[in-house]
């Protein structure tokens, strides 16, 4: 017995075998995903939140300027009176790129999935942006280099391990992941001395960092008492003690104060 297949048939048939093939390839099981702390999870129908506004006391300090003139680059990106962003205090004290996390209380019995998509970290205008981020412990950082020049990305952790990458050309990216929680890890670039970040890497994902308008909120937090860190690269660190009860959103504002000189 002979069978034929007309051209249609035969088409409709091999794009059904493929469509079976790519669904066998695909069926694999995915990778396992990396895990922090025990094996409890955090219960949704009892979860809370800690949220609040963090401002500056007192006369603003004055912005430091930034002499770019030794990359032409450099002030093409930023422009000619570029001021660092080490403070910036915006309307009513609003004090932005302020660390916060939770410091002490956790149950250690809690487990969090690592996340496996990278927090960017990007070089342009001859500046770090965002200056101030956060990263969980095993999480790929992504660091890039958005400018037409020349960047050099050197971490100076104290628990973790140091690293200097160049970075020669526009567009070049490299993924480093730190493995210990620390608060906080400082980048430079070797290149242009003014050029500073600050990570904070946490084993939790109770973290945030505020915003223009001072403002930071830590959600999905179980019941329990714990200690909130405050801390920014120029004011040094706050603690404040807090208890969030059954889905409670507790408020926890901080106000900072210029240091003494000396200090």
């Amino acid at each position: 017995m002979t069978v034929t297949f007309r051209p249609a048939t035969f088409a409709r048939f091999v794009l059904a075998a493929a469509i079976a093939l790519a669904a066998a390839c695909n069926s694999a099981p995915a990778p396992k995903v990396a895990r922090s702390g025990g094996n409890k999870s955090v219960d949704p129908a009892t979860a809370g939140s800690i949220a609040g506004r963090i401002t500056f006391s007192g006369p603003a300090p004055a912005a430091e300027p930034i002499n770019m003139a030794s990359d032409q680059a450099c002030v093409q990106g930023s422009g000619p009176n570029t001021v660092s962003d080490a403070v910036v205090i915006g309307a009513d004290g609003a004090l932005k790129n302020v660390f916060v996390h939770v410091k002490e209380g956790l149950d250690s019995a809690y487990g969090f999935d690592v996340p496996t998509s990278g927090v960017v970290l990007d070089q342009k205008g001859c500046k770090y942006t965002p200056r101030v981020v956060g990263v969980r412990a095993g999480q790929p950082l992504e660091i890039v280099n958005s400018d037409p020049t020349l960047h050099n990305v050197h971490a100076l952790p104290m628990a973790n391990a140091e690293f200097n990458q160049g970075q020669p050309v526009q567009g070049f990216r490299t993924t480093r992941t730190f493995t210990t929680p620390e608060v906080m890890v400082r980048f430079k670039c070797d290149v242009h001395s003014w050029m500073t970040a600050q990570v904070g890497v946490v084993a939790h994902p109770y973290f945030a960092v505020t915003k223009d308008d001072g403002s930071y909120e830590i959600r999905n937090l179980p019941p329990g008492t714990y200690t909130i860190e405050a801390w920014h690269e120029k004011f040094g660190t706050q603690i404040a003690k807090v208890t969030v009860a059954d889905k409670q959103a507790q408020t926890v504002p901080f106000t900072f104060t210029a240091k003494p000189d000396g200090e």
